[in-house]
C-alpha cells in the first residue's frame, strides 16, 4: 500500500471543477490523522473551496461533506465553521463486537457513536452507514443497523457490500458469493428506504464491482445519491480498497459523462447546482432556521 496525500492545489482545483459542471455539492475524504497540520490542512481547503466556489448557480458555494474519521469535537466545530455541512463517519456495524474483530484495539464502538452525537452538536447534518456480508454478521445484526440509523437520526447513509481485498487481514474468511452478496446488499437499500424515506442513501461504487449495473440496481431499490470520482487519475489506483474497484482509469470528464448515463438509465433525473440535502434535513429543521 502506497500512502499519498494531495496538494491543496489539487484538492480545491477538483472541487471548483465540480461546481463548474454543475455537481454542487463534494465529499473530500481521507484516512484518519489527528495532528494540528492535519486539521489546519483540511479547514484551509474546506474554506477556500467555499470562497472560491460561489457564484451565480452556486451563492453560497459548493456543499461539502467531509469524511475524515474520528476527531475531537473541537476538531467538528472547526470544520464546521469553515464551511462543511455534512459529515459521514461510518460504523461499519452496529454490533459492538463484529465491530471490536473488525477494528484496530485503539478504537471502540462507544467513541465511533460518541463522534456521531458531536458532529450533530456542531451543527452537521450527520451521515453513516455500514459494510453489507461481513464474516460473522447475521440477518438480525442488519435490522439492527437501520434500527441503529433510525435511532440516530441520521441524515445520510452510505453502506455497501464487503468486498475482500487479498492482503486483507480477513482474507482467509473469505466472502459471499458475487450474486448472493448482490441481492443482499440491494435488500439492505430497500429496506432502509422503508424504514427511513426521507434520508439519503447513496448507491455505493462497490455494488458495480459485484455487477456492471450494480450502482444503477441500487438507485432502482431505493437509493438516491450517486457519487462520481474526482480524484486525479494518477492517485487513483492507491486507492483500491477491494479487488474490482471500478473507475479507475476514466477521466473525470468520462465519469461525469458516464454517471449521468446510470441516472437516467435507472429512470431518475441528475440534480444540478444543488447541494442535495436530505427531505429528512428539512423535516427536522425549523420553519425559521
Amino acid at each position: 500500500m502506497e500512502r499519498y496525500c494531495l496538494s491543496r492545489e489539487e484538492i480545491v482545483d477538483c472541487a471548483l471543477w465540480a461546481a463548474a459542471m454543475g455537481y454542487g455539492s463534494c465529499v473530500l475524504q481521507s484516512g484518519e490523522k489527528w495532528d494540528e497540520a492535519f486539521v489546519g490542512f483540511v479547514e484551509g481547503c474546506v474554506r477556500e473551496i467555499k470562497e472560491r466556489s460561489r457564484g451565480p448557480e452556486l451563492p453560497d458555494g459548493l456543499g461539502i461533506t467531509l469524511a475524515v474519521g474520528e476527531q475531537t469535537p473541537e476538531t467538528y466545530r472547526r470544520f464546521r465553521a469553515a464551511g462543511a455541512h455534512r459529515y459521514l463517519l461510518r460504523i461499519e456495524t452496529s454490533n459492538p463486537e463484529l465491530f471490536a474483530r473488525l477494528h484496530p484495539a485503539a478504537q471502540s464502538f462507544r467513541d465511533r457513536v460518541a463522534c456521531l452525537a458531536s458532529l450533530r452538536e456542531a451543527g452537521f447534518q450527520v451521515g453513516t452507514g455500514v459494510m453489507i456480508g461481513l464474516p460473522g454478521q447475521t440477518v438480525g445484526d442488519l435490522a439492527d443497523d437501520i434500527l441503529f440509523f433510525r435511532d440516530q437520526d441520521v441524515d445520510m447513509i452510505g453502506m455497501g457490500p464487503y468486498i475482500v481485498h487479498d492482503q486483507s487481514p480477513l482474507r482467509g474468511l473469505g466472502m459471499m458469493p458475487h450474486d448472493e452478496l448482490l441481492a443482499l446488499a440491494l435488500n439492505m437499500i430497500a429496506v432502509t428506504r422503508l424504514a427511513l424515506p426521507d434520508v439519503n442513501i447513496a448507491a455505493t461504487t462497490a455494488l458495480q464491482a459485484l455487477a456492471p449495473d450494480g450502482r444503477e440496481q441500487g438507485i432502482a431499490c431505493g437509493a438516491n445519491v450517486i457519487m462520481p470520482n474526482l480524484t486525479p487519475q494518477g492517485a487513483r489506483r492507491n486507492y483500491r480498497l477491494y479487488e474490482g474497484k471500478p473507475c479507475l482509469d476514466e477521466g473525470r470528464d468520462e465519469c461525469r459523462v458516464c454517471l449521468q448515463h446510470r441516472v437516467e438509465t435507472a429512470g431518475r433525473t441528475v440534480a444540478r447546482n444543488a447541494w442535495g440535502d436530505s427531505r429528512h434535513v428539512a423535516r427536522r429543521r425549523p420553519p425559521h432556521a
